[in-house]
């Protein structure tokens, strides 16, 4: 895959409404989640209704329905499918919270931090079974070979993730691998789901399942910048836990490939010490060497190469939703 596109600017967008022309959607797709999501059991209906707690912008569900709209129109099956993929997006929500040790999610304590570990597995476990159930209620081979071909992926590359903790000789390419699977493969999942079940053409399928790839991408990259610079209040979850568990993201790949093999070995030996002021040591250096800044380039060249697959779409007010939403999640505090 090529990674180097024209430079882009990195002006902040205006701030558009990306729920409101799909307001009543979101409505059904949250009644059918609220539906999904509760127990007969007290004990399980409390986890299941704490983990409400975890709702976001609903980037995935929202993708799903714009990317429906802006090939033609939003039908039952994608409120249904917007519920399925927003609830595989929790479980792995739920499963990354026990990988990262992490104790605040959303502004509230984390499922492990409230229930164990045991529990967060299995309710991310549940959530995964349950997702599966409920898009096999729609009656179509096509939505659970696409989910679950997209789900394997993203759990091979949190699965890769793991493995490759302490790996400091992680390459750019090996990244990309990794970030394309655990997160991209479901953002352009969620596209290609929109539009296929709108009845958009093959070529329009195939373009909105490229851009939400980059969308992907994008964020990704952007979210590990966040771990070494954002603000927990801001985003509302642990942040940090990248650099004190070894796992190498871009800006900190990039740096070890562009500094001195002596350099790079007091760092090395940084990271691997149980110095609790890791952070503090190592951003300065990310920062004034430039590797920070090449990041987010990479995460603005794929931010635009999303913009570029737009072109398969008709100009509308939801192609321009689309347009900004990948401006916007590179432009973001939390």
């Amino acid at each position: 895959m090529n990674h180097v596109i024209a430079p882009v600017s990195a002006t902040v967008p205006a701030p558009l409404d990306l729920h409101g022309p799909i307001a009543r959607d979101l409505e059904e797709v949250e009644r059918i989640l609220q539906r999904e999501m509760r127990s007969r059991h007290p004990r399980v209906a409390e986890v299941l209704d704490h983990v409400r707690h975890y709702r976001g912008k609903r980037l995935r569900p929202v993708l799903v329905l714009l990317s429906a709209r802006a090939c033609g129109s939003v039908r039952p099956a994608h409120h249904v499918l917007a519920a399925v993929v927003e609830m595989i997006h929790t479980a792995t929500l739920v499963h990354d919270d026990v990988l990262d040790n992490a104790t605040v999610r959303r502004h509230v304590r984390t499922i492990n931090a409230g229930w164990g570990t045991q529990a967060s597995i299995l309710l991310g476990d549940h959530l995964f079974t349950h997702a599966f159930h409920l898009a096999s209620t729609l009656g179509d081979a096509r939505v659970c070979r696409i989910i679950g071909e997209a789900t394997n992926k993203v759990c091979a590359g949190e699965l890769r993730q793991g493995l490759e903790k302490g790996n400091l000789e992680l390459s750019e390419a090996d990244y990309y691998e990794i970030i394309e699977g655990k997160t991209a493969e479901l953002i352009a999942c969620c596209c290609q789901l929109g539009a296929l079940y709108a009845e958009a053409s093959e070529t329009t399928v195939a373009g909105m399942t490229r851009y939400g790839r980059h969308l992907g991408i994008a964020f990704q990259i952007a979210d590990d910048l966040l771990d070494l610079t954002g603000e927990e209040q801001q985003t509302g979850k642990s942040l940090g836990t990248d650099l004190e568990q070894q796992k190498l993201t871009l800006p900190l790949i990039h740096w070890f490939a562009s500094q001195p093999a002596s350099t790079v070995t007091r760092v090395q030996q940084l990271l691997t010490s149980p110095s609790n002021h890791k952070h503090a040591a190592i951003l300065p250096l990310l920062v004034e060497s430039g590797s920070m800044a090449y990041a987010r380039t990479r995460a603005l060249e794929h931010a635009a190469q999303a913009r570029a697959e737009l072109t398969c779409l008709s100009p509308s007010p939801y192609r321009t939703i689309l347009e900004t939403m990948s401006e916007q999640v590179v432009q973001r505090n939390h």
